[in-house]
């Protein structure tokens, strides 16, 4: 049962300034890791010093900040008015290394192929909202299943102590090495608690510390790894207190038509990855995602991208980890996602507060991993509970197939490595894979809907909010 609140649905509820700044906190704790490990990445492979890397961190920052503004808050045709975060896309990461290993090409061929995918993707964005009778519940519980099955990966190894080979700044060099601490006993029970805290305060505590029972899971888990040692402040003391993120602070950008395709080819995956994440949150949030919604969402991964360009940062999409935070705490307020980004915009010019933040161990993140990755895949779950299996038994074969084809890149990583180079940001993204079967495994065997169908898909996801 949905509770109305003054300004309408839930999703437009304007919260209290300090639960505001509490849950958006939570949002910001969740998404963090994966906020600033694609600046380490590329400023590792263009073998940038430690105090540029720290640059790209701040840069990317405060353009997670600005962008989940635009898309949560909404401007003009911009943003498509829900709890999304954004942060940079790892589908980019494989191009955007190739080009750093590339001796012809710099970073500012980097930041000119960002900008004109940005700018592609915010013309291509119409055309592909356009998509929604390919969508229909069998495919979009498909996909977003496969989308939880996926995260669920990250959340076990940051349970671990993140990934089992970590990148590191040897001499200036970024090389890549066994992580000694993978899988250690400590970080492992230190996820546990986490895990176990989140699932006691959400069981006994009512109100709204019930809300950010993430962020008090991972609270008692910060405390913990601080009380034993296990928390570095490293570089605090160095880090100024205010810096501001300049444009084209490398230069202006340039263009390479090669780095352009590639990047344009990532913005396409993106598109298709944020379309399932939008659906995936209007079903928890109960609210109607029509071709128009998914427009004004898509189109700010376009203009995320372009900001990305101009601030020395990379492509941005939705981050789906926040969609199953959601989906945990019962918030559905779009400010708290608002609230969020001024937090990480803050963070872009306070670098103090980005090390901070930055110092909570990753096997604390572990144990709220597998509780709001699960969520998301629980959703999917949820909405294949509604398709029609036994009159007609074609869907058993969409289900089946697509998420076996999705498991691919997660269950066997090398599976693809003799295709094309070129093919490899295709191949590499399960869910881009489960999605472009089940589209089409869905028309093969059920046709393409009637324009009457998908009317009726909109009314029931209409009907489903206003309940």
């Amino acid at each position: 049962m949905t509770t109305e609140s003054p300004q309408g649905h839930p999703v437009d509820e304007r919260l209290p300034i300090l639960k505001l700044a509490a849950l958006g906190m939570q949002h910001v704790l969740v998404m963090y890791a994966g906020a600033i490990a694609v600046p380490l990445i590329v400023g590792g492979a263009l073998n940038l010093p430690k105090s540029e890397i720290a640059y790209l961190i701040s840069a990317d920052l405060f353009c997670c900040g600005l962008v989940t503004i635009i898309q949560s808050l909404g401007i003009w045709k911009f943003g498509i008015r829900m709890p999304v975060m954004m942060g940079v896309t790892f589908a980019a990461v494989g191009p955007m290394v190739a080009m750093a290993n590339n001796p012809s090409l710099s970073i500012l061929h980097i930041y000119g192929a960002v900008i004109a995918a940005g700018i592609f993707c915010i013309l291509a964005s119409p055309y592909m909202s356009k998509l929604m009778r390919y969508f229909p519940p069998v495919v979009t519980g498909t996909v977003i299943t496969v989308i939880g099955v996926s995260l669920m990966g990250v959340g076990i190894n940051w349970a671990a102590g993140g990934q089992p080979i970590i990148g590191k700044l040897v001499d200036g060099v970024f090389v890549k090495i066994p992580n000694p601490d993978y899988g250690s006993p400590l970080s492992l029970a230190i996820a546990a608690i986490v895990l176990v805290s989140i699932l006691l305060i959400t069981k006994y505590v009512k109100g709204f510390i019930a809300n950010i029972s993430v962020l008090m899971g991972m609270i008692v888990g910060f405390v913990i790894a601080l009380s034993l040692g296990k928390i570095s402040f490293d570089g605090l003391g160095a880090a100024e207190w205010f810096a501001v993120i300049k444009p084209f602070h490398y230069g202006w950008p340039q263009f390479d038509a090669g780095s352009i395709i590639s990047m344009c080819l990532v913005m396409i995956v993106t598109m298709i990855e944020s379309t399932g994440m939008f659906m995936a949150l209007g079903d928890i949030v109960e609210k109607k995602v029509d071709d128009k919604t998914l427009a004004r969402g898509l189109r700010v991964d376009g203009l995320g991208t372009v900001i990305g360009g101009v601030f020395n940062t990379f492509p941005y999409t939705s981050f789906s980890q926040n969609v199953g935070l959601v989906g945990v705490t019962g918030i559905r307020s779009r400010y708290v996602c608002v609230a969020a980004g001024v937090i990480l915009a803050a963070f872009g010019l306070f670098p103090k507060m980005a090390h901070v933040a930055a110092s909570i161990p990753q096997f604390v993140l572990g144990g709220a991993g597998i509780v709001m990755f699960g969520m998301v895949a629980a959703t999917g779950i949820k909405i294949l509970a509604k398709v029609d299996f036994n009159t007609n038994r074609n869907n058993l074969f969409i289900v089946a197939i697509s998420i076996g084809v999705g498991m691919i890149p997660i269950v066997a990583p090398t599976f693809f490595d003799k295709m094309p180079g070129f093919l490899s940001t295709i191949f590499h993204s399960g869910i881009l894979l489960a999605s472009t079967m089940a589209v089409v495994l869905n028309v093969f065997f059920n046709g393409r809907g009637s324009d009457e169908e998908v009317a009726n898909y909109a009314l029931a996801a209409a009907q489903s909010s206003d309940h």
